[in-house]
């Protein structure tokens, strides 16, 4: 069996792009582990999100969960001051974080990896910030492999035009992903995770602060409770992640393959 180390920005993110893998390789016998950059909070007074992690973590069958406890960075154009006594992850120093996170590396022997693009996936500064933290950590801790999550820029596309027309809430506006994630020639690995989702979405309930965070993501995920679970399979029974080691062209179907 193998160790798999998840690296994130922010709690919920490891639902988000990674959940079906994630209960799939712990209920494979594989050991995971989750280390979020940051805590979540923007402000020192924002609701405490890891509570909501290790809930979530739980419901995916996690083994481990850390927190770097960095800062929420914000998303947008403006990039707020750090909050009193804590550092903005997008701001800490990239070599400090890297190094607490290869001894965890270290310690847990980690087989694989996964993180995220050079472009954060949606540009997000923090998620850009994981990318180098990671690729630095991997370095240092001689990580013999790393994925980074993904998901198709078409299929993000057509969601995008579908709840545009017809006027629903979408995960991504057009403009984002337009350069968003990867267009899926480059896509190395698709995970099945359909006997998984239940299990995915479940993980994101438990991240009822988030779920309430604005009306059109409250509407987005009622709408996803309320569907049938063979229907919600198929909207959440798939992962990508692209190996910067390989070629694209041929598509693998296991992370430890």
């Amino acid at each position: 069996m193998s160790t798999v180390v998840v690296f994130h920005a922010h709690p919920d993110d490891e639902v988000v792009l990674t959940g079906g893998t994630l209960a799939r390789a712990a209920a494979e016998g594989h050991r995971v582990v989750v280390v979020a950059a940051t805590d979540g909070r923007v402000s020192n007074d924002d609701v405490d999100r890891l509570t909501e992690l290790h809930s979530s973590a739980g419901i995916l069958g996690v083994h481990r969960v850390e927190c770097l406890g960095y800062a929420d960075s914000g998303f947008g154009p403006e990039f707020p001051a750090d909050p009193p006594g804590r550092v903005r992850f997008a701001r800490a120093d990239a070599e400090e974080a890297a190094r607490r996170l290869a001894r965890i590396l270290c310690e847990e022997d980690a087989d694989l990896l996964l993180g995220y693009q050079a472009n954060g996936g949606y540009g997000h500064r923090d998620h850009v910030r994981v990318h180098q933290v990671g690729k630095r950590a991997r370095q240092i801790a001689t990580t013999p492999r790393v994925l980074e999550a993904t998901m198709p820029r078409e299929m993000l596309t057509r969601i995008a035009h579908v709840a545009h027309t017809l006027r629903l809430p979408a995960p991504y506006g057009r403009e984002v992903v337009r350069t968003a994630y990867s267009p899926e020639a480059s896509i190395t690995h698709r995970i099945n995770v359909f006997g998984y989702a239940r299990q995915k979405r479940d993980a994101l309930a438990a991240h009822r602060s988030q779920i309430g965070a604005s009306a059109s993501v409250e509407r987005l995920f009622g709408a996803l409770m309320r569907l049938p679970p063979q229907v919600a399979g198929l909207m959440l029974g798939r992962e990508w992640f692209v190996d910067p080691a390989l070629p694209p062209g041929r598509v693998h179907r296991d992370i430890f393959g």
